[in-house]
């Protein structure tokens, strides 16, 4: 074996594989790896823009210039569809989203030591990395992290003693010990801030909670402390845009990743859909696609297993009187059957990242001619996908999309046409 060995490509889960087979966390393509696992940086290796790089568990791929990092989407999304065979007519160029525009984030705040670290897991561990920069969520929530550790050392300073226990301190050790969940969303009003895991108790935490909101412009703050979502507050009604519609947004509710991102997939939906009279809108959401497509030309029909989301969107489609028929609809356990399908001339879904195996087998049975399936999962993608082929549909294209910026979550969009 020769002392070093070069760096071929990234494998699926963010490693540098060579030709014999060795694996490196954190090479990049070009890069020359020892016998001792050292790495000579190569020419698509560059300083990863993040100090938390390494440590923290929510990128995997900072090292990678922009061309092997738009390569590693391209070839994530490519050997989805050529390991089962599939091949595409068309394999359209990668979107990427640009650094800090991730609009959706799930963090995980906890006592630790009298402090409060707020942050993402590190990776292949349960320890939490105290986030104070982060280049791939929006400005606006990395400005609250600061603030919000703040609140939550106050809350727990706050809180009353348990039955039976002993009154709190006033020490600054005297933090309750607390585990939350922190859901941040960017809506049109601002940012959307849930708590989970963690209520609050007593006049003192109420007033500062309010009092944050306030002086930070959240469009809304919701507590769960197991019991569902309560809103502590909400000066108007919190939406987001879609489609150019403004649609209610309920507590927790899915959004994709980044506006661009978004924008690259309902962009796919509309060319491949172009004149269809009648669309089928599967595992709709919020109306992501339904909005987009519906128009005085195009009828859609949303169906949505989540009652609140359902009712959001019915909204929506309501107020802005759009030929849209909202179903509130569970399509694991009752997915559209054939003769259902059969009334629409094309069909789009956007099924979690399980897939769609029995909605697809349905759709396979039936008269519909043209598919957009957009998917956040390439390997369960690929299994729906061989049904659809095998039942006449032709993959025409494929469009790789990287909403999940530096990590080694792909998701796409594709097209298929029944012959």
């Amino acid at each position: 074996m020769n002392e070093s060995e070069e760096i071929l490509r990234i494998a699926s889960k963010g490693d540098g594989i060579t030709a014999s087979g060795r694996f490196a966390w954190g090479a990049a393509p070009g890069d020359m790896l020892a016998i001792d696992g050292t790495l000579e940086w190569g020419p698509h290796h560059v300083e990863p823009p993040c100090p938390h790089f390494g440590k923290c568990g929510g990128c995997q791929l900072q090292q990678l210039d922009e061309e092997s990092l738009t390569a590693f989407v391209e070839g994530r999304v490519a050997n989805a569809s050529t390991g089962q065979g599939l091949g595409t007519e068309l394999l359209g160029a990668p979107h990427l989203s640009p650094p800090s525009s991730r609009r959706r984030a799930s963090l995980r705040a906890e006592s630790s030591g009298g402090r409060i670290v707020i942050g993402f897991r590190e990776a292949k561990s349960h320890r939490l990395v105290e986030l104070e920069e982060c280049h791939v969520l929006v400005p606006e929530f990395v400005a609250l992290l600061g603030p919000l550790r703040k609140l939550l050392i106050m809350m727990g300073k706050a809180a009353p003693a348990k039955k039976g226990g002993k009154p709190g301190k006033s020490s600054k050790h005297a933090t309750v010990r607390m585990a939350a969940d922190i859901e941040m969303t960017l809506v049109d009003q601002g940012v959307d801030l849930g708590v989970k895991g963690l209520t609050a108790e007593g006049l003192a935490a109420t007033e500062a909670m309010l009092a944050f909101s306030q002086e930070h412009g959240l469009a809304r703050l919701t507590m769960d402390g197991g019991y569902g979502f309560e809103t502590v507050w909400e000066p108007v009604p919190v939406t987001v845009t879609l489609g150019g519609v403004k649609v209610p947004f309920p507590p927790g509710s899915f959004l994709q990743a980044t506006k661009d991102g978004e924008e690259a997939l309902v962009a796919a939906a509309r060319e491949w859909l172009a004149g269809a009279p009648t669309v089928a809108d599967l595992f709709s959401g919020l109306g992501t696609f339904a909005f987009a497509l519906a128009g005085p030309q195009t009828k859609v029909y949303a169906a949505e297993a989540a009652r609140d989301i359902h009712l959001a969107a019915k909204a929506g489609a309501d107020r802005a009187q759009l030929q849209i028929f909202n179903a509130h609809r569970d399509l694991f356990r009752n997915p559209l059957q054939a003769d259902e399908l059969n009334r629409f001339a094309a069909v789009v879904l956007d099924p979690p990242r399980a897939g769609a195996r029995e909605q697809v087998d349905c759709i396979a049975d039936s008269t519909v001619g043209r598919v957009v399936y957009i998917s956040c999962n390439p390997s369960s993608w690929s299994r729906d996908a061989v049904r659809l082929v095998e039942a006449g549909f032709r993959l025409v294209e494929l469009r790789p999309v990287g909403q999940f910026r530096w990590s080694t979550h792909v998701e796409l969009a594709s097209y298929f046409v029944r012959d």
